[in-house]
């Protein structure tokens, strides 16, 4: 890029072609109350609530404007390359954490559920940049402009965010579409890494992606 360019701005609008979304562990093992045993979470806490009332709901429509502007749509989740989970990394085995290769509580939820041509990416680790491939096929779609939504705020999402914006994609974060475990945790991690990204809300990510459509 060079100096002055319209580009250098975090908020500048999407280009088409140029544009792809990001969910971020959206699986029924984090978004489905009592399957996942290191973080149980029952179905009235405020991490399953804000879920199922706000984040689902406004995923779903980003993802509806997303594909009806041809953008490219990846998911990550956590998932091992085997089933016994020998490939994982050492932070995940000493967080007992390990979704089997395969595993049905491992898949993307049905709201979000992957249609034909869009990319699941599985990792092992916290960052989707340390233990996928994510950079080399986002540099393969052309993307400049990477929307990211999903869980947990201020451990994923914020590793995705960070790591992102360090290898020069300009870097959208849907807060309303984003959870962790208290609405504290969540406003912290948006501040945290405000300077590395877009921050905004669902409204604005979906009337941005309808304008694409149109372009």
């Amino acid at each position: 890029m060079r100096v002055g360019d319209d580009r250098l701005r975090r908020d500048s609008d999407y280009e088409r072609g140029r544009t792809s979304l990001l969910f971020v562990d959206m699986q029924r093992i984090w978004c489905e109350p009592g399957l996942d045993p290191t973080h149980p979470q029952v179905a009235d806490s405020y991490y399953h609530r804000r879920l199922r009332q706000t984040v689902i709901p406004n995923q779903v429509r980003i993802l509806d404007a997303a594909r009806q502007a041809d953008c490219n749509v990846l998911h990550t989740v956590i998932e091992s390359l085997t089933l016994d989970g020998r490939d994982r990394s050492l932070d995940h085995k000493l967080s007992s954490m390990h979704v089997p290769k395969g595993a049905p509580d491992g898949q993307v939820i049905p709201e979000l559920a992957p249609i034909d041509n869009e990319i699941v990416l599985p990792k092992t680790s916290s960052g989707v940049f340390n233990s996928t491939n994510i950079d080399y096929v986002l540099r393969n779609l052309n993307t400049r402009y990477l929307i990211v939504a999903g869980v947990i705020t201020d451990q994923c999402v914020d590793m995705a965010v960070r790591d992102a914006a360090d290898r020069g994609y300009l870097v959208t974060v849907v807060a309303d579409a984003c959870a962790t475990y208290s609405q504290e945790r969540h406003d912290a991690a948006l501040a945290a890494y405000a300077g590395y990204c877009w921050t905004t809300d669902t409204h604005t990510v979906v009337s941005r992606l309808h304008a694409l459509r149109q372009a």
